[in-house]
């Protein structure tokens, strides 16, 4: 069969090449595609619904327990966000100059007291700092008590009391501007420090003392001059026990 095949196509390529055997027929042209059916006419859009009409949005109902101190940090970085508030400039704290109605001596006091109960050493003295302090003091607090502390002196909002903001709160004793039920007077009154000698009892009248007797510019320059005539003494006194001790060890060496 396959051998009869294979003549049958010899013999037509040769009818071809001689002319005899007719070209096939070529492939007929594709039929043109149906036309598509008519779309359906489109339907009027409706309406839009009156204003009015539309469901009201559910009203937001703010957390109960939303924190005062963290909803005014909030409010003061998006203010800074959009300019409406200005950040804070960072500057040197001097607290001779700031608080001069307070002596070198109370202010080196408050620092040395700050500096005990930092334990952190980070220049704060944050919230469990500040439980410790009172705890010591023994006058315990509760934890809003503690945050409401920090609040009443809190200037940047951070949550913590820095040096300047310890300093306020021994400047608001003094001047009379703390409930005697606080926390912050419990601190003032319990503190290592004798407070009261700078008049936290009848204070308005020892800054008014104060201001009417010296001018800030005088009275650092003699507690400076004061403090170097003590180290001078002090120095002094180191002097003559070095030469004492000489003097023994000479009569024991001869």
């Amino acid at each position: 069969m396959a051998s009869e095949e294979l003549a049958s196509k010899l013999q037509r390529r040769l009818r071809r090449a001689e002319g005899e055997d007719p070209q096939p027929a070529p492939h007929a042209a594709p039929a043109p595609p149906e036309p598509a059916p008519h779309a359906a006419p489109a339907q009027p859009e409706p309406a839009p619904l009156a204003a009015s009409a539309w469901p009201e949005p559910p009203a937001l109902v703010p957390a109960a327990s939303a924190d005062a101190e963290l909803s005014a940090q909030l409010s003061r970085r998006l203010n800074i966000q959009e300019g409406a508030a200005r950040p804070r400039r960072c500057r040197v704290f001097n607290p001779y100059t700031e608080f001069p109605q307070f002596s070198r001596r109370l202010i080196k006091d408050l620092e040395s007291m700050f500096k005990r109960y930092d334990a952190g050493r980070d220049g704060y003295i944050d919230l469990m700092e500040l439980k410790l302090m009172m705890e010591k003091l023994g006058a315990p607090q509760t934890h809003l008590g503690l945050k409401g502390m920090i609040k009443e002196v809190d200037e940047d909002f951070d949550g913590k009391l820095s040096f300047r903001e310890f300093l306020l709160i021994f400047y608001k004793a003094a001047a009379g501007e703390l409930q005697e039920d606080s926390g912050l007077m419990a601190l003032a009154k319990l503190s290592e420090i004798d407070v009261a000698l700078e008049g936290v009892k009848g204070a308005k009248d020892f800054f008014e003392a104060k201001v009417q007797a010296l001018s800030s510019a005088s009275k650092f320059e003699a507690e400076l001059k004061a403090e170097q005539e003590e180290r001078k003494r002090e120095e002094e006194e180191r002097r003559l026990r070095r030469a004492a001790f000489r003097e023994l060890k000479a009569t024991f060496s001869t």
